[in-house]
């Protein structure tokens, strides 16, 4: 006969699919107050059940949907030019190289993206006129990606309209308490890399 599992494993298998379940009725086109709402009397639930569960719990769900909230505001800002998340990342890495030109190493670096997905985007990208692609002028075995004047045009002309939306998401923030939750994201930033260290996994 298999061992049996324990109580803490099964407290974990618990959490987990009562966080998914937390996580799946809080549906996509709920205002993000209210998924916040719904997050917190879920959690409040599950504490019931497992008192042990941290009120950090409550903290990186509120950042998971925050930052999903965030990345469909710029989709949704993106979307009326045929463009997404990743190709404008990669246009405004190359915008700000010197020369507007960079390698795709390079590039996959400042975005934060796959070698697999440059391929994608920058293929996507040249047929649209927006970069060049070809060998590099110093060393030919080394690809360079370039901005095209028309990308540089785009790049001129969609930050600036993102600009007010911004001002209104940090609306009541003092330039104190904005300087504040930059220096605990960048903490929190360096803890979670240190688990990632830890663990092996990729910074």
């Amino acid at each position: 006969m298999g061992r049996a599992p324990s109580h803490g494993t099964c407290q974990a298998g618990t959490l987990r699919r009562i966080i998914y379940f937390i996580s799946e009725i809080c549906i996509d086109e709920m205002f993000l107050t209210d998924k916040i709402k719904c997050m917190d009397e879920g959690i409040a639930g599950v504490r019931k059940a497992i008192p042990e569960v941290p009120a950090d719990v409550g903290l990186c769900r509120i950042m998971l949907l925050i930052s999903e909230s965030l990345q469909a505001e710029l989709e949704h800002k993106l979307r009326p030019h045929k463009l997404n998340d990743s190709e404008f990342r990669t246009l405004i890495a190359l915008f700000s190289r010197p020369g507007g030109m960079s390698t795709p190493g390079e590039v996959c670096q400042f975005t934060s993206l796959g070698v697999t997905n440059m391929t994608r985007i920058s293929n996507a990208l040249v047929k649209r006129g927006l970069i060049t692609r070809g060998p590099g002028a110093d060393d030919r075995r080394r690809v360079a990606m370039q901005i095209t004047p028309a990308g540089k045009r785009f790049v001129q002309k969609m930050l600036p309209t993102m600009f007010p939306r911004l001002n209104l998401l940090f609306e009541g923030f003092s330039q104190s308490e904005r300087g504040t939750l930059n220096r605990l994201l960048r903490k929190l930033a360096h803890n979670l890399s240190q688990l990632e260290h830890a663990a092996g996994d990729p910074p």
